[in-house]
C-alpha cells in the first residue's frame, strides 16, 4: 500500500513540475500594503470566491464534488475554506478527494515534525512568490515552533549563518529548486546524510505539492481573505 501511495505522490509531484514550467512565476494576488478588501481586488476577480472563477453552486455538483464542497466549506478542515486551493479544486472534483488524501499524508503522515514541514512551505510560498500561500502558514509555523528569526530569513531571503542544520538544509533545498532549478550535487548529499533518501523524496514532493497549489492559485488570481494585510514583501 505505501509502494502505491509513494508512486501515486511521485507522479503528482512529476505533474507539478510541469505545470510550474508553463506557469508565470508571478505574485498576481500580492496586493498592496493595506488590508485585503473586495472592493479593492482586480476587476476580473468575484466578489464572492475571491479569484477569477466563482465558487459552484453546490447542487450543480456531482457527489464528488459535494464531497469536496462540503470538505472545504466545513470549519477547521482547512486553513483557508472555500476561498483557497478547496474553491479551486471544485473545477476538479473526480481528483479532489486524492488529493487531499496525499496533502494529509505529506503533512501529517511521512514522518516530518510540525516545524520541518511549515519550513517547507514557506520556502516554497516565499520562492513561488505565493501571497496567499505564506499569509495562510506563517502563523501555523509560528505555532509548530518555527522561530520567527529563521521565518525572516525566509521571508527576506537573507543568509543561513547561524541557522541550525536541518532547518538550513530544507530552505537550502527550496531555494535551489525553485529560484536556481538546480539542486547542486553538495546541498543533496547534506540533505541525504541528514534526512535519508526515502525522507528526502518525500520532502521534495511536499514542497512540489505546494507549489503545484501556489502556480493554481497564481493562475486564478487568488486573492487575500478580506481584512487580511500581505506579509510577504513583493515587487
Amino acid at each position: 500500500m505505501r509502494n502505491s501511495l509513494t508512486s501515486h505522490i511521485a507522479c503528482l509531484a512529476l505533474g507539478a513540475v510541469a505545470m510550474l514550467a508553463v506557469l508565470p512565476r508571478v505574485g498576481a494576488q500580492t496586493g498592496a500594503a493595506d488590508v485585503s478588501a473586495p472592493d479593492k481586488w482586480p476587476r476580473d476577480v468575484d466578489r464572492k470566491s475571491g479569484m477569477r472563477l466563482p465558487i459552484p453552486d453546490r447542487e450543480s455538483l456531482d457527489d464528488a464534488g459535494k464531497k469536496a464542497f462540503d470538505r472545504a466549506s466545513t470549519p477547521g478542515a482547512s486553513i483557508a475554506g472555500l476561498q483557497g486551493p478547496g474553491g479551486v479544486q471544485l473545477y476538479l472534483p473526480k481528483i479532489a478527494a486524492p488529493m487531499n488524501t496525499i496533502n494529509r499524508f505529506l503533512r501529517y503522515e511521512a514522518g516530518f515534525t510540525g516545524r520541518q514541514r511549515e519550513i517547507a512551505i514557506l520556502i516554497t510560498a516565499r520562492e513561488m512568490d505565493s501571497q496567499f500561500e505564506w499569509v495562510a502558514h506563517e502563523q501555523v509555523a509560528l505555532k509548530e515552533g518555527v522561530p520567527a528569526a529563521v521565518i525572516d530569513i525566509i521571508k527576506h531571503r537573507k543568509p543561513l549563518a547561524g541557522v541550525e542544520e536541518g532547518d538550513a538544509i530544507i530552505i537550502e533545498i527550496g531555494r535551489e529548486l525553485w529560484r536556481d532549478h538546480k539542486v547542486k550535487p553538495e546541498t543533496f548529499a547534506r540533505a541525504n546524510a541528514h534526512f535519508g533518501s526515502a525522507k528526502l523524496i518525500e520532502l521534495g514532493t511536499l514542497m512540489g505539492n505546494y507549489a503545484a497549489t501556489a502556480a493554481l492559485l497564481t493562475l486564478v488570481d487568488m486573492q487575500l481573505h478580506a481584512g487580511a494585510r500581505p506579509l510577504l514583501p513583493l515587487p
